[in-house]
């Protein structure tokens, strides 16, 4: 077994939910390695099939040759096994792999899905248990199937990238950098590995698709809605221009001057998250402030006249420049004693050390040969208790090869096309 150490205490051995279940992940990047290793927290044993170049992430800003940070985040508590599948020597061993698989996930395109054998009919062949879960970016249909696309085409062809554009952007850009689309994908393809093995308790084992489009519309879902009650709602979107970006960033910010109550803040110190969704929460605000607002019932209504907005942003003002007289710890002490929501705002880097987090065994030092301890996101599912650390380090390309292959059985062709294993 691989060496990983948690920050906290070892807990006792339990047989996690997908304990017997076995994943193979021929996906790259962000996505799917994202959903796998989330299956393999859960107790699946993963099985990553990369080429001999191995999954980009493995060359992305490197510290050494295949080693980066990248790929150890999404990569850890696998195997890799090293096929090379424009071979007929490595496609047989794919289908002997896949023929003992509980799941197939690939972000393949879809000519390439074909030759490799990772088709939803050839792995039906080899294996009808087997779910089949792919990641496409546009969906397999329609006039973009065959488009190729990562996370910012996502996000610029879903309109996620105006979702915050800010006064000064000369172009729209993807906010802090997070691959928000790529991201929500991996957790829409975990959810389909999970439903695709419920289903085929009863049926035959389900082909499901997810894409990076799907999953950008999806973080705007409160967004993506549209009354049609009349043709003037209906009128077709024209294309960005500069002056939309410019007209987009103003009534942002003309919007955000005048919501108090669901903003970050500067302290005497440092800044603070107040998070207040409800009435009983924006006047006990008030109180602790000794302020008056008397749009406090719906502060994100449009203001009716120049004078009202005038006063709002007023308002607003009013809590800036309170918010200025105390420390962050006092305003966390204040606030939370009345149920008020706010945080401390900080960054990343602090957060591998918090007592919550470690706690929570959301962190853990992973044992990285060659490199030596690496700290990272740990176990996100609390089992009775205890959040498992990972079995496993991220894996060398192709460690696991001899592994795994001298443990498949083989496979032969049944009647009907069918193959069976021996």
């Amino acid at each position: 077994m691989d060496s990983a150490t948690t920050d906290r205490a070892t807990a006792p051995a339990r047989r996690l939910p997908l304990a017997g279940v076995r994943v193979l992940d021929y996906a790259q990047y962000v996505a799917g390695p994202l959903a796998t290793m989330l299956l393999a927290d859960l107790g699946a044993d993963v099985v990553k099939v990369e080429g001999p170049g191995g999954d980009a992430w493995r060359h992305y800003e490197p510290h050494a040759p295949g080693q980066s940070s990248y790929f150890y985040s999404l990569n850890r508590n696998k195997r890799s096994v090293m096929l090379d599948l424009k071979t007929a020597e490595g496609r047989a061993a794919s289908d002997r792999l896949i023929a003992t698989a509980d799941a197939v996930v690939h972000n393949l395109p879809t000519a390439r899905v074909v030759s490799f054998g990772l088709d939803r009919d050839n792995v039906r062949r080899l294996n009808p248990r087997a779910v089949c879960v792919s990641i496409s970016a546009f969906g397999s249909q329609g006039p973009d199937s065959g488009r190729l696309g990562y996370d910012l085409i996502a996000q610029a062809l879903s309109g996620l990238l105006m979702a915050d554009v800010r006064v000064g952007d000369e172009v729209p850009r993807r906010s802090g950098g997070i691959p928000m689309a790529d991201l929500t994908t991996g957790l829409l393809a975990a959810i389909s590995v999970l439903a695709g093995l419920h289903q085929r308790a009863s049926d035959e084992a389900p082909g499901i698709e997810v894409s990076l489009l799907g999953a950008a519309l999806t973080t705007q879902v409160q967004r993506f809605v549209r009354l049609e009650r009349s043709e003037a709602d209906q009128v077709p979107a024209q294309p960005l221009t500069r002056a939309d970006i410019e007209a987009m960033a103003r009534a942002t910010a003309a919007g955000e001057e005048m919501e108090p109550y669901y903003r970050c803040y500067e302290t005497a110190d440092g800044y603070v998250a107040l998070a207040c969704l409800n009435v009983s929460q924006r006047r006990h605000v008030l109180e602790v402030l000794g302020l008056d607002d008397p749009w406090v019932e719906n502060p994100q209504a449009a203001p009716a006249n120049p004078a009202e907005r005038f006063r709002r942003v007023a308002t607003h003002q009013q809590f800036v420049a309170a918010f200025r007289q105390r420390t962050t710890a006092e305003w966390i002490m204040l606030l939370g004693s009345r149920n008020i929501p706010v945080g401390e705002v900080r960054q990343l880097s602090q957060l591998f050390d918090d007592e919550q987090v470690q706690t929570n065994g959301l962190v853990q030092c992973v044992h990285q040969p060659g490199v030596g301890p690496v700290r990272l996101l740990g176990n996100l599912f609390m089992i009775d208790g205890v959040a498992t650390p990972a079995e496993r380090h991220a894996p060398g390309l192709g460690e696991h090869t001899r592994e795994v292959l001298d443990s498949l059985p083989a496979i032969h062709i049944i009647e009907g096309g069918r193959a069976s294993c021996r």
